[in-house]
């Protein structure tokens, strides 16, 4: 049984410490990335993975369920979009979502953190300082991305559903809406749908 755990064990670390293959975008496409100039009516997104911890597996990403395909180790990801909301997803092991609301003229930078999972890599978003964004993106190489910018628009969101989760600003909103009701604003049906959206962020 050991002998089989141990087994398993290396095979993994085999897996994790291969190297992935994946489309790299032309380096035009890279060096114009690297000048970090987004246009001034959209933002720019970099996604970048730069370990080489998980080498063997292709993570894939993407954004409003639009995928721009799989990082590679020291690879990244940009794409300028409208301004508005965007959820970035990095599919592995388990799911990793990270929101972020882009202004124009603005770059944001998301780190693809690798971990080792049960049977396979894990993966974490976070977004970074805009420092630590360049110096990684320096040192990492653009993939070619399976969709182009044109394809993303932003996330309606809804201003009676607060984009944090604080139970704090959920109360508050609650109280809101039980006026709005109350005050005949809002019928009963649109309180308890709204309500039950309120409930599911906390």
């Amino acid at each position: 049984m050991k002998k089989l755990a141990l087994m398993a064990t290396y095979a993994l670390l085999l897996l994790l410490s291969a190297c992935a293959s994946v489309p790299m975008a032309s380096m035009d496409k890279d060096a114009k990335a690297k000048e970090f100039t987004p246009p001034p009516d959209k933002g720019g997104i970099y996604i970048y993975r730069n370990e080489n911890l998980g080498g063997g597996m292709a993570i894939a990403v993407s954004i409003n369920d639009k995928t721009l395909g799989q990082t590679a180790p020291y690879t990244y990801f940009h794409v300028n979009v409208p301004p508005g909301s965007y959820s970035l997803k990095s599919h592995a092991e388990n799911v990793s979502e990270l929101t972020l609301m882009i202004e124009p003229g603005r770059n944001y930078f998301v780190w693809q953190e690798i971990k080792m999972g049960m049977w396979s890599a894990r993966t974490k978003l976070q977004e970074v300082d805009e420092s630590t964004g360049r110096e990684a993106i320096a040192s990492t190489k653009m993939i070619a991305s399976s969709v182009g910018d044109d394809s993303f628009t932003a996330k309606v969101v809804d201003p009676a559903v607060p984009a944090t989760g604080s139970p704090a600003l959920i109360s508050d909103k609650l109280r809101e809406l039980q006026k709005l009701r109350d005050d005949g604003v809002i019928s009963d049906e649109e309180f308890q749908k709204k309500k039950q959206q309120l409930l599911d962020k906390m």
